[in-house]
């Protein structure tokens, strides 16, 4: 009679079936994809991101105009509530000088100002532009313009 043999680990089957570096650099690999695929998913908890978008939000949409009347491209908008000091949202006009913003739904007034450190005109006046309030009364799209003076 004789004896059964031992039960090998995947580890030490690919070790032995693979005694090159390739053989170990595979291993590696399949061990990281395994945890990425099966642990990952899991343990970053992927369901609370899409929750997100089930909620009801506005939007507030705008152009950005030069002191030319033409579409102002890559000017810093800021947006922030009218009961804050500090901006919330910070982002860049497009080529056509468009802006977008998704905010919650609900009864708001919002403030957005461009952030036009280092821009000047033609003729090398420092660029300035006026605040613009905004009022949101629900899940709504609001349509506005910033002009470049």
């Amino acid at each position: 009679m004789t004896s059964p043999k031992p039960r090998r680990s995947l580890l030490q089957w690919l070790t032995y079936t693979f005694p090159h570096a390739l053989g170990v650099t595979l291993l590696r690999l399949f061990l990281i994809e395994m945890c990425l695929v099966c642990i990952a998913p899991a343990a970053t908890g992927f369901p609370s991101g899409e929750k997100r978008h089930d909620q009801p939000y506005a939007l507030i949409f705008g152009t950005v105009w030069g002191p030319d009347d033409r579409p102002a491209y890559g000017v810093k908008v800021k947006i922030r509530r009218a009961d804050e000091s500090k901006a919330r949202w910070e982002l860049y006009s497009d080529h056509n000088g468009e802006f977008a913003q998704r905010v919650p739904a609900g009864r708001q007034e919002y403030i957005i100002s461009a952030d036009l450190k280092g821009w000047k005109s033609m003729d090398g006046r420092q660029l300035r532009a006026d605040e613009v309030d905004v009022h949101v009364e629900n899940d709504e799209r609001v349509d506005t313009g910033l002009h470049l003076k």
